[in-house]
């Protein structure tokens, strides 16, 4: 049903709020918003009501933030219109700002002499405390500004022996798809549209993979000792496309600068809102450290819960307001130091890209602010927990419980276990995220960000290839989804019966189904979380000795090695192969845990 307005209500009676973008605008839209689809045809949000009148009044601003959108778009289209040639300048400055980033990032690594040690060390004590069995070569004890361990050397090498030789091939064979992510990535940068097309396309790409050949060689030779510098890393300026020097310019700027994620522009934009709300748009330069402490203490004082008019109360109103109720909960060290991160990352790159002059004297204001974390407890499943969980009814005796989503509440636990993914990765698959590779006929999972269809990851990083585990074949994986496949097809939700959420994600409410199930089986330890299943994950193939880049791409995460940077699931294939992934997955082991009578069987009985 339509009314005015682009108003549409779907299936569920729901009303949504859309508006159809100029076929010319497509692709910049799809910039402006951060999408993981090249170009965007319609721009819908949901008003989440089912009442007509109170959808109209929704609408309005929903509209106005459209309107925005496209005139982003517009602006965007207009100041980076496609080319078709490069100069040989800019294509030199492209790839020594590669080589330089590279040789950065390492000299960092060496100069801070600790590298990922100190995680090294308390995975190690995790677990020894456990009592998990484990070899391994390194010494966990690390001192602080001793120089890299042998460990960190062995990394270095390691990294590079996995990326050097496939990146020689490449400029043997001038296969410049080796590197056309990082390189779409350095355009971003650059802020240069060019037509991939175009022959000077393809001489960036070979000028860039030569950059990697070089960088990794030196880094190489760093190892045995040899003196390499690291060349100055000039940032590309922007500075006049900049309207002012006023936060405002700043953060508008950083918005431009490249594809941002939705997410990510959501949580800058509401940290700039919260320190204008407190300094105005102050000129960034006149930011002090005074200016940061005042805004840090502010933020310290917001309430956690906000209803009614706090929701949209202005940050000095919610101080006054706690000041009030001092017996109110506050949001946490961690939201805080966010806000904080946010705001200090539009100003270091509001420095790097000129907008404060190279002739002022500049020191970051929010270096060193950031509040203490209290340390996470969350920690892998105990195999008591684990054994009870798995020989639960769910598992075992076929049963479904209402709230459980049917087959949601027997795979979703089992593919957190022997993938790593989080909930909000697992819980939107569908028929078409199960691949087969034909050259080795070994299975995968995708996971693909699609936030039309309530699909969200974390980081870039998170859009990665996960070989499928033997136990997960073994219990019915592939059976369920040919399943799926026969009966919806090949675009099928996998948990069909999981509705999205208040924010936006589809395990909202079955998370809360989990944290119940598993208290009425008596695991009561609030730490153990479906989250824990995703440290289990790291843990086993810690564990079994799988290299950190290898199990930093299978996760997700981007770790401290600036060689293997945040990978997607095609890098991921490409880099490493299929089947190294394969092998890393499949020596994930929980000691104690026999899963021998669990499976699958399309027959189930739905039981409240």
């Amino acid at each position: 049903m339509r009314v005015g307005m682009g108003l549409i209500k779907n299936e569920h009676g729901v009303w949504h709020v859309r508006k159809k973008v100029p076929k010319a605008l497509e692709a910049a839209a799809a910039t402006v918003l951060g999408a993981s689809k090249p170009r965007v045809s319609w721009l819908k949000e949901t008003l989440r009501t089912k009442d007509q009148k109170q959808a109209k009044v929704r609408a309005k601003p929903v509209m106005m933030k459209f309107d925005r959108v496209l005139a982003q778009a517009e602006a965007l289209l207009a100041e980076r219109p496609l080319r078709t040639s490069l100069s040989e300048k800019e294509i030199q400055q492209i790839a020594d700002y590669f080589y330089a980033h590279e040789l950065g990032a390492d000299q960092e690594l060496r100069e801070e002499g600790i590298g990922s040690d100190p995680l090294f060390a308390d995975v190690h004590h995790q677990l020894t405390e456990a009592g998990i069995e484990f070899d391994t070569p390194f010494d966990p004890h690390t001192k602080n500004g001793s120089g890299l361990s042998p460990r960190m050397m062995h990394k270095i090498e390691e990294t590079v022996s996995i990326v050097l030789p496939p990146a020689q091939r490449a400029l043997a064979r001038g296969d410049i798809d080796f590197i056309k992510y990082e390189l779409n990535e350095l355009l971003q940068v650059f802020r240069i549209n060019v037509d991939p097309n175009c022959p000077d396309y393809r001489k960036l790409a070979l000028a860039v993979i030569k950059a990697e050949v070089r960088a990794l060689k030196d880094i190489a030779a760093r190892n045995r000792g040899e003196p390499i510098d690291t060349p100055k890393l000039l940032e590309p300026s922007t500075y006049s496309t900049v309207r002012s020097e006023g936060l405002d310019a700043a953060y508008d700027g950083w918005l431009k600068a490249k594809k941002r994620s939705a997410s990510a522009i959501r949580e800058f934009a509401h940290a700039i809102a919260r320190f204008k709300e407190l300094h105005d748009d102050v000129t960034i330069t006149q930011i002090t450290r005074r200016h940061v402490r005042e805004f840090r203490e502010a933020l310290q004082l917001i309430p956690k819960r906000r209803a009614g008019k706090l929701k949209e109360a202005t940050l000095p109103d919610l101080v006054e307001w706690t000041r009030q109720h001092p017996e109110a909960e506050r949001i946490s060290p961690a939201t805080v130091n966010k806000l904080l991160g946010s705001v200090q990352a539009v100003l270091v790159w509001a420095r790097d890209n000129g907008m404060i002059p190279d002739e002022m004297p500049w020191a970051d204001p929010f270096s060193n602010m950031r509040l203490e974390e209290p340390r996470s407890s969350r920690q892998p499943w105990a195999p008591s927990e684990l054994r009870l969980l798995f020989g639960s009814p769910v598992f075992t005796q076929e049963m479904r419980p209402g709230a459980g989503r049917g087959e949601a509440a027997f795979w979703l636990p089992l593919l957190a276990l022997y993938t790593g993914a989080r909930l909000n990765e697992l819980a939107p698959l569908t028929v078409h995220d199960v691949k087969c590779d034909e050259t080795t006929g070994l299975h995968y999972l995708t996971v693909v960000e699609d936030l039309d269809s309530g699909r969200r990851v974390k980081t870039e990083s998170s859009l990665r290839a996960v070989p499928i585990h033997p136990e997960l074949i073994r219990v019915g994986i592939l059976e369920f989804v040919a399943h799926r496949r026969t009966e919806d097809g090949e675009a099928a939700r996998l948990f069909p019966l999981l509705a999205r959420g208040p924010n936006g994600g589809f395990g909202e409410a079955w998370s809360k189904w989990f944290g119940r199930y598993k208290r009425a089986l008596g695991i009561t330890n609030p730490d153990s979380v479906f989250h824990s299943f995703r440290h289990g994950f790291k843990d086993s193939l810690r564990a079994a000795r799988v290299s950190e880049d290898v199990n930093d791409a299978l996760t997700g995460h981007l770790g401290g090695n600036q060689v293997a940077r945040g990978y997607g699931a095609k890098e991921m294939l490409r880099r490493f192969g299929l089947a190294v992934l394969h092998e890393a997955v499949a020596k994930v082991s929980y000691p104690g845990l026999d899963l021998s009578d669990v499976r699958w069987s399309p027959r189930k009985t739905i039981r409240p």
